[in-house]
Protein backbone atom coordinates (compact mmCIF):
# COMPACT_ATOMS: atom_id res chain seq x y z
CA UNK A 1 0.00 0.00 0.00
CA UNK A 2 1.52 3.30 -1.12
CA UNK A 3 2.09 5.95 1.54
CA UNK A 4 0.70 9.39 0.63
CA UNK A 5 3.43 11.87 -0.29
CA UNK A 6 2.52 14.37 2.44
CA UNK A 7 2.67 11.66 5.15
CA UNK A 8 5.97 10.32 3.79
CA UNK A 9 7.56 13.79 3.78
CA UNK A 10 6.17 14.64 7.23
CA UNK A 11 7.73 11.52 8.75
CA UNK A 12 11.01 12.12 6.92
CA UNK A 13 11.26 15.73 8.10
CA UNK A 14 10.60 14.61 11.68
CA UNK A 15 13.26 11.89 11.43
CA UNK A 16 15.83 14.31 10.03
CA UNK A 17 15.37 16.64 12.99
CA UNK A 18 15.45 13.92 15.62
CA UNK A 19 16.58 16.16 18.47
CA UNK A 20 13.94 18.80 17.83
CA UNK A 21 11.28 16.14 17.33
CA UNK A 22 12.22 14.37 20.54
CA UNK A 23 12.15 17.60 22.55
CA UNK A 24 8.76 18.70 21.30
CA UNK A 25 7.26 15.20 21.83
CA UNK A 26 8.62 15.24 25.38
CA UNK A 27 7.06 18.67 25.93
CA UNK A 28 3.72 17.51 24.54
CA UNK A 29 3.93 14.36 26.69
CA UNK A 30 4.42 16.37 29.86
CA UNK A 31 1.50 18.60 28.90
CA UNK A 32 -0.80 15.61 28.33
CA UNK A 33 0.45 13.98 31.54
CA UNK A 34 -0.34 17.12 33.55
CA UNK A 35 -3.84 17.31 32.06
CA UNK A 36 -4.57 13.63 32.80
CA UNK A 37 -3.17 13.80 36.33
CA UNK A 38 -4.96 17.04 37.18
CA UNK A 39 -8.28 15.89 35.68
CA UNK A 40 -8.09 12.55 37.53
CA UNK A 41 -7.26 14.29 40.82
CA UNK A 42 -9.99 16.95 40.60
CA UNK A 43 -12.61 14.43 39.42
CA UNK A 44 -11.63 12.00 42.16
CA UNK A 45 -11.76 14.64 44.88
CA UNK A 46 -15.13 15.90 43.67
CA UNK A 47 -16.58 12.39 43.41
CA UNK A 48 -15.30 11.54 46.91
CA UNK A 49 -16.66 14.77 48.37
CA UNK A 50 -20.08 14.33 46.77
CA UNK A 51 -20.20 10.65 47.82
CA UNK A 52 -19.41 11.52 51.44
CA UNK A 53 -21.96 14.33 51.46
CA UNK A 54 -24.74 12.35 49.79
CA UNK A 55 -24.03 9.19 51.74
CA UNK A 56 -26.26 10.47 54.54
CA UNK A 57 -28.85 12.52 52.67
CA UNK A 58 -31.29 12.01 49.86
CA UNK A 59 -30.66 13.54 46.44
CA UNK A 60 -34.17 15.03 46.52
CA UNK A 61 -36.52 15.39 49.51
CA UNK A 62 -40.23 15.74 48.74
CA UNK A 63 -42.52 17.28 51.37
CA UNK A 64 -45.85 18.97 51.81
CA UNK A 65 -45.46 22.70 51.00
CA UNK A 66 -45.19 25.00 54.02
CA UNK A 67 -48.39 26.61 55.24
CA UNK A 68 -48.74 30.39 54.99
CA UNK A 69 -51.30 32.65 56.60
CA UNK A 70 -53.37 34.87 54.32
CA UNK A 71 -53.52 38.58 54.93
CA UNK A 72 -57.12 39.73 55.57
CA UNK A 73 -57.65 43.46 56.19
CA UNK A 74 -60.34 45.93 55.25
CA UNK A 75 -59.81 48.36 52.40
CA UNK A 76 -60.44 51.95 53.56
CA UNK A 77 -60.56 54.73 51.00
CA UNK A 78 -57.84 57.30 51.50
CA UNK A 79 -55.86 55.23 54.00
CA UNK A 80 -52.83 53.00 53.64
CA UNK A 81 -52.96 49.89 55.77
CA UNK A 82 -49.77 47.91 56.36
CA UNK A 83 -50.42 44.30 57.30
CA UNK A 84 -47.93 42.29 59.34
CA UNK A 85 -48.46 38.57 58.77
CA UNK A 86 -46.53 36.15 60.95
CA UNK A 87 -45.61 32.79 59.51
CA UNK A 88 -47.46 30.05 61.39
CA UNK A 89 -45.58 27.28 63.17
CA UNK A 90 -45.00 24.33 60.85
CA UNK A 91 -46.11 20.98 62.20
CA UNK A 92 -45.33 17.64 60.63
CA UNK A 93 -47.97 16.88 58.02
CA UNK A 94 -48.54 13.78 55.96
CA UNK A 95 -48.32 13.64 52.18
CA UNK A 96 -51.77 12.86 50.82
CA UNK A 97 -52.02 9.64 48.80
CA UNK A 98 -48.32 9.05 49.34
CA UNK A 99 -48.42 5.53 47.93
CA UNK A 100 -49.61 6.96 44.59
CA UNK A 101 -46.93 9.67 44.73
CA UNK A 102 -44.23 7.06 45.31
CA UNK A 103 -45.26 5.12 42.21
CA UNK A 104 -45.54 8.32 40.18
CA UNK A 105 -42.04 9.51 41.12
CA UNK A 106 -40.52 6.06 40.57
CA UNK A 107 -41.69 6.17 36.94
CA UNK A 108 -39.89 9.47 36.25
CA UNK A 109 -36.77 9.41 34.09
CA UNK A 110 -33.54 9.44 36.06
CA UNK A 111 -35.07 8.30 39.36
CA UNK A 112 -33.30 5.31 40.91
CA UNK A 113 -35.16 4.76 44.19
CA UNK A 114 -37.82 6.33 46.42
CA UNK A 115 -38.18 5.81 50.17
CA UNK A 116 -41.31 7.00 52.03
CA UNK A 117 -40.17 8.17 55.46
CA UNK A 118 -41.67 9.36 58.72
CA UNK A 119 -39.15 11.63 60.43
CA UNK A 120 -39.16 13.94 63.41
CA UNK A 121 -37.31 15.03 66.52
CA UNK A 122 -37.33 12.83 69.62
CA UNK A 123 -35.52 12.13 72.88
CA UNK A 124 -33.70 8.82 73.41
CA UNK A 125 -32.87 7.78 76.96
CA UNK A 126 -31.55 4.87 78.97
CA UNK A 127 -31.30 5.25 82.70
CA UNK A 128 -30.05 8.75 83.46
CA UNK A 129 -28.49 9.25 80.01
CA UNK A 130 -30.57 10.99 77.32
CA UNK A 131 -29.86 12.45 73.90
CA UNK A 132 -31.79 14.51 71.36
CA UNK A 133 -32.18 12.42 68.21
CA UNK A 134 -33.79 12.33 64.79
CA UNK A 135 -36.29 9.50 64.49
CA UNK A 136 -36.84 7.77 61.13
CA UNK A 137 -39.72 5.43 60.46
CA UNK A 138 -39.00 3.50 57.27
CA UNK A 139 -39.59 0.53 55.06
CA UNK A 140 -36.24 -1.22 55.55
CA UNK A 141 -35.53 -2.28 51.96
CA UNK A 142 -36.45 1.10 50.44
CA UNK A 143 -34.50 3.07 53.04
CA UNK A 144 -31.45 0.86 52.59
CA UNK A 145 -31.51 1.43 48.83
CA UNK A 146 -30.77 5.10 49.54
CA UNK A 147 -28.33 4.95 52.43
CA UNK A 148 -26.89 1.40 52.34
CA UNK A 149 -27.21 1.13 56.14
CA UNK A 150 -27.22 -2.67 56.06
CA UNK A 151 -23.72 -2.61 54.54
CA UNK A 152 -22.56 -0.19 57.23
CA UNK A 153 -24.12 -2.06 60.17
CA UNK A 154 -21.16 -2.97 62.37
CA UNK A 155 -22.98 -4.85 65.16
CA UNK A 156 -26.22 -6.82 64.89
CA UNK A 157 -28.33 -6.40 61.77
CA UNK A 158 -30.38 -3.77 60.00
CA UNK A 159 -33.88 -4.89 60.99
CA UNK A 160 -36.11 -1.96 62.02
CA UNK A 161 -39.35 -3.86 62.62
CA UNK A 162 -41.83 -4.20 65.44
CA UNK A 163 -40.15 -2.89 68.59
CA UNK A 164 -36.62 -3.20 67.17
CA UNK A 165 -34.53 -0.11 66.40
CA UNK A 166 -31.21 0.46 64.65
CA UNK A 167 -29.03 3.31 65.98
CA UNK A 168 -25.77 5.08 65.18
CA UNK A 169 -22.46 4.06 66.73
CA UNK A 170 -21.87 7.39 68.51
CA UNK A 171 -25.38 7.34 69.99
CA UNK A 172 -24.89 3.76 71.20
CA UNK A 173 -21.68 4.85 72.93
CA UNK A 174 -23.31 7.95 74.47
CA UNK A 175 -26.22 5.95 75.87
CA UNK A 176 -24.11 2.94 76.80
CA UNK A 177 -26.22 0.46 74.85
CA UNK A 178 -25.46 -2.43 72.51
CA UNK A 179 -27.41 -5.04 70.61
CA UNK A 180 -30.15 -6.55 72.79
CA UNK A 181 -30.35 -3.59 75.19
CA UNK A 182 -33.46 -1.46 75.48
CA UNK A 183 -33.89 2.28 75.27
CA UNK A 184 -36.81 4.65 75.59
CA UNK A 185 -37.78 7.00 72.76
CA UNK A 186 -40.08 9.93 73.48
CA UNK A 187 -41.41 12.27 70.80
CA UNK A 188 -41.67 15.93 71.70
CA UNK A 189 -45.46 15.62 71.45
CA UNK A 190 -45.25 13.46 74.60
CA UNK A 191 -45.74 9.96 73.17
CA UNK A 192 -43.13 7.41 74.21
CA UNK A 193 -42.23 3.79 73.59
CA UNK A 194 -39.48 1.31 74.45
CA UNK A 195 -37.35 -0.32 71.75
CA UNK A 196 -34.77 -3.08 71.63
CA UNK A 197 -31.48 -2.28 69.85
CA UNK A 198 -31.28 -4.68 66.89
CA UNK A 199 -28.20 -3.18 65.23
CA UNK A 200 -25.61 -0.42 65.34
CA UNK A 201 -24.42 1.31 62.16
CA UNK A 202 -21.52 3.58 61.22
CA UNK A 203 -22.12 5.79 58.17
CA UNK A 204 -18.81 7.62 58.54
CA UNK A 205 -20.50 10.83 59.68
CA UNK A 206 -20.18 11.58 63.39
CA UNK A 207 -23.26 13.80 63.57
CA UNK A 208 -25.41 11.18 61.82
CA UNK A 209 -24.01 8.40 63.99
CA UNK A 210 -24.87 10.46 67.07
CA UNK A 211 -28.43 11.43 66.11
CA UNK A 212 -30.07 8.83 63.86
CA UNK A 213 -32.49 6.19 65.16
CA UNK A 214 -34.25 4.03 62.57
CA UNK A 215 -37.45 2.18 63.51
CA UNK A 216 -40.35 0.65 61.63
CA UNK A 217 -42.71 3.00 59.85
CA UNK A 218 -45.69 1.99 61.99
CA UNK A 219 -43.77 2.70 65.22
CA UNK A 220 -42.71 6.15 64.04
CA UNK A 221 -46.22 6.95 62.85
CA UNK A 222 -47.53 6.19 66.32
CA UNK A 223 -44.85 8.19 68.13
CA UNK A 224 -45.11 11.23 65.84
CA UNK A 225 -48.92 11.14 65.67
CA UNK A 226 -48.96 10.59 61.93
CA UNK A 227 -51.16 7.51 61.64
CA UNK A 228 -50.98 6.00 58.16
CA UNK A 229 -48.97 8.90 56.79
CA UNK A 230 -45.42 9.84 55.86
CA UNK A 231 -43.69 13.17 56.32
CA UNK A 232 -41.45 13.06 53.25
CA UNK A 233 -40.35 11.00 50.26
CA UNK A 234 -36.59 10.59 49.91
CA UNK A 235 -35.49 10.25 46.28
CA UNK A 236 -32.25 8.97 44.79
CA UNK A 237 -31.38 9.78 41.16
CA UNK A 238 -28.95 8.11 38.75
CA UNK A 239 -27.05 11.33 37.98
CA UNK A 240 -26.44 13.40 41.13
CA UNK A 241 -25.99 16.67 39.24
CA UNK A 242 -29.40 16.20 37.62
CA UNK A 243 -31.09 16.31 41.04
CA UNK A 244 -32.17 19.94 40.65
CA UNK A 245 -34.00 19.34 37.36
CA UNK A 246 -35.59 16.21 38.82
CA UNK A 247 -36.80 18.22 41.83
CA UNK A 248 -38.42 20.82 39.56
CA UNK A 249 -40.05 18.04 37.54
CA UNK A 250 -41.46 16.47 40.71
CA UNK A 251 -42.87 19.82 41.84
CA UNK A 252 -44.58 20.45 38.49
CA UNK A 253 -46.15 16.98 38.37
CA UNK A 254 -47.18 16.51 42.00
CA UNK A 255 -47.63 19.99 43.43
CA UNK A 256 -45.44 19.03 46.39
CA UNK A 257 -42.33 20.88 47.57
CA UNK A 258 -39.11 19.21 46.36
CA UNK A 259 -35.67 20.26 47.56
CA UNK A 260 -32.51 18.88 45.93
CA UNK A 261 -29.15 18.38 47.60
CA UNK A 262 -27.85 21.16 45.36
CA UNK A 263 -30.12 23.64 47.17
CA UNK A 264 -29.30 22.25 50.59
CA UNK A 265 -25.53 22.29 49.96
CA UNK A 266 -25.13 25.54 48.05
CA UNK A 267 -21.63 26.22 49.39
CA UNK A 268 -20.48 22.73 48.40
CA UNK A 269 -21.75 23.27 44.86
CA UNK A 270 -19.88 26.58 44.63
CA UNK A 271 -16.69 24.85 45.82
CA UNK A 272 -17.08 22.09 43.21
CA UNK A 273 -17.59 24.63 40.43
CA UNK A 274 -14.57 26.62 41.60
CA UNK A 275 -12.44 23.47 41.49
CA UNK A 276 -13.61 22.71 37.96
CA UNK A 277 -12.94 26.29 36.83
CA UNK A 278 -9.41 26.19 38.33
CA UNK A 279 -8.70 22.88 36.60
CA UNK A 280 -9.92 24.19 33.24
CA UNK A 281 -7.81 27.33 33.58
CA UNK A 282 -4.65 25.33 34.30
CA UNK A 283 -5.41 23.03 31.38
CA UNK A 284 -5.86 26.04 29.10
CA UNK A 285 -2.41 27.42 29.92
CA UNK A 286 -0.84 23.96 29.52
CA UNK A 287 -2.47 23.64 26.08
CA UNK A 288 -1.23 27.10 25.06
CA UNK A 289 2.32 26.25 26.18
CA UNK A 290 2.31 22.97 24.23
CA UNK A 291 0.86 24.66 21.13
CA UNK A 292 3.51 27.39 21.18
CA UNK A 293 6.23 24.76 21.57
CA UNK A 294 4.98 22.75 18.57
CA UNK A 295 4.55 25.89 16.47
CA UNK A 296 8.06 27.17 17.26
CA UNK A 297 9.70 23.85 16.32
CA UNK A 298 7.78 23.65 13.05
CA UNK A 299 8.68 27.24 12.19
CA UNK A 300 12.36 26.35 12.66
CA UNK A 301 11.75 23.27 10.48
CA UNK A 302 10.38 25.50 7.70
CA UNK A 303 13.45 27.73 7.85
CA UNK A 304 15.83 24.75 7.78
CA UNK A 305 14.08 23.17 4.80
CA UNK A 306 13.53 26.21 2.59
CA UNK A 307 15.52 24.72 -0.29
CA UNK A 308 13.76 21.36 -0.08
CA UNK A 309 10.38 23.09 -0.03
CA UNK A 310 11.45 25.26 -2.97
CA UNK A 311 12.50 22.21 -4.99
CA UNK A 312 9.18 20.49 -4.24
CA UNK A 313 7.30 23.59 -5.39
CA UNK A 314 9.44 23.81 -8.55
CA UNK A 315 8.66 20.15 -9.30
CA UNK A 316 4.95 20.92 -9.25
CA UNK A 317 3.93 20.32 -5.65
CA UNK A 318 0.87 22.42 -4.88
CA UNK A 319 0.52 24.76 -1.94
CA UNK A 320 -2.08 22.48 -0.34
CA UNK A 321 0.31 19.52 -0.44
CA UNK A 322 3.03 21.54 1.31
CA UNK A 323 0.55 22.67 3.94
CA UNK A 324 -0.57 19.10 4.58
CA UNK A 325 3.05 18.00 5.20
CA UNK A 326 3.33 20.31 8.22
CA UNK A 327 -0.22 19.69 9.40
CA UNK A 328 0.54 15.96 9.43
CA UNK A 329 3.71 16.68 11.41
CA UNK A 330 1.64 18.53 14.00
CA UNK A 331 -0.84 15.65 14.21
CA UNK A 332 1.97 13.08 14.59
CA UNK A 333 3.59 15.10 17.39
CA UNK A 334 0.20 15.43 19.13
CA UNK A 335 -0.54 11.70 18.85
CA UNK A 336 2.92 10.70 20.04
CA UNK A 337 2.68 13.17 22.93
CA UNK A 338 -0.73 11.81 23.92
CA UNK A 339 0.56 8.22 23.88
CA UNK A 340 3.57 8.89 26.11
CA UNK A 341 1.70 11.49 28.19
CA UNK A 342 -1.17 9.10 28.91
CA UNK A 343 1.27 6.63 30.45
CA UNK A 344 2.98 9.41 32.40
CA UNK A 345 -0.28 10.86 33.72
CA UNK A 346 -1.71 7.45 34.63
CA UNK A 347 1.51 6.51 36.41
CA UNK A 348 1.51 9.72 38.45
CA UNK A 349 -2.16 9.27 39.32
CA UNK A 350 -1.67 5.68 40.48
CA UNK A 351 1.44 6.62 42.46
CA UNK A 352 -0.18 9.53 44.30
CA UNK A 353 -3.41 7.57 44.76
CA UNK A 354 -1.62 4.89 46.74
CA UNK A 355 0.88 7.18 48.46
CA UNK A 356 -1.16 8.14 51.54
CA UNK A 357 -4.31 6.53 52.92
CA UNK A 358 -6.81 7.57 55.56
CA UNK A 359 -7.58 5.58 58.69
CA UNK A 360 -10.47 3.83 56.90
CA UNK A 361 -8.17 2.68 54.10
CA UNK A 362 -9.46 5.15 51.51
CA UNK A 363 -6.76 7.02 49.55
CA UNK A 364 -6.08 10.60 50.65
CA UNK A 365 -5.81 11.60 46.99
CA UNK A 366 -8.60 9.70 45.21
CA UNK A 367 -8.05 9.44 41.45
CA UNK A 368 -10.66 8.84 38.77
CA UNK A 369 -9.06 7.45 35.61
CA UNK A 370 -11.64 6.68 32.94
CA UNK A 371 -11.31 5.63 29.27
CA UNK A 372 -13.11 8.82 28.24
CA UNK A 373 -10.36 10.89 29.89
CA UNK A 374 -7.65 9.25 27.75
CA UNK A 375 -9.74 9.58 24.59
CA UNK A 376 -10.39 13.24 25.37
CA UNK A 377 -6.71 14.07 25.99
CA UNK A 378 -5.59 12.18 22.86
CA UNK A 379 -8.11 14.07 20.73
CA UNK A 380 -7.15 17.36 22.39
CA UNK A 381 -3.41 16.79 21.88
CA UNK A 382 -3.91 15.88 18.21
CA UNK A 383 -6.13 18.90 17.61
CA UNK A 384 -3.64 21.21 19.34
CA UNK A 385 -0.82 19.77 17.22
CA UNK A 386 -2.75 20.42 14.00
CA UNK A 387 -3.80 23.94 15.04
CA UNK A 388 -0.23 24.78 16.09
CA UNK A 389 0.98 23.69 12.65
CA UNK A 390 -1.34 26.01 10.72
CA UNK A 391 0.92 29.08 10.85
CA UNK A 392 4.13 27.20 9.90
CA UNK A 393 2.29 25.34 7.12
CA UNK A 394 0.98 28.59 5.64
CA UNK A 395 4.45 30.08 5.78
CA UNK A 396 5.94 27.04 4.04
CA UNK A 397 3.31 26.99 1.29
CA UNK A 398 3.80 30.70 0.69
CA UNK A 399 7.53 30.44 -0.12
CA UNK A 400 8.59 31.51 -3.62
CA UNK A 401 10.32 28.48 -5.26
CA UNK A 402 13.09 30.49 -6.91
CA UNK A 403 13.93 32.50 -3.80
CA UNK A 404 13.78 29.41 -1.59
CA UNK A 405 16.22 27.48 -3.86
CA UNK A 406 18.66 30.43 -3.98
CA UNK A 407 18.44 30.62 -0.19
CA UNK A 408 17.22 34.24 -0.16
Amino acid sequence: MAIPLDVFLAVRFLREGRTQTALIIVGASFGVGVIIFLSALISGLQESLVRQTLGTQAHVVVRVPDAYARSLHPVVRGEVIVAHVERPAQRTRSIESWQTRVREIERMDGVEAVSPTVSGAALASRGTASRSVTLFGVEASRFDSLYAIERHTIVGRFAPSGSDAVIGAELASDLGVSVGDRLRIQAYEGRASTFRVAGVFDLGNRDVNRRWIVVSMRSAQSLLDLAGGVSNLDVRVHEVFAAESTARQIESRTGLAAESWMETNGQLLIALRSQSASSQMIQFFVVVAVALGIASVLVVSVVQRRKQIGILRAMGAKRGAIQRVFLVQGAIVGLAGSAFGSGLGAGLAIFFGGLVRRADGEPLFPMELTPSLFVYTAALATLVGVLAAIAPSRRASGLDPAEAIRGE
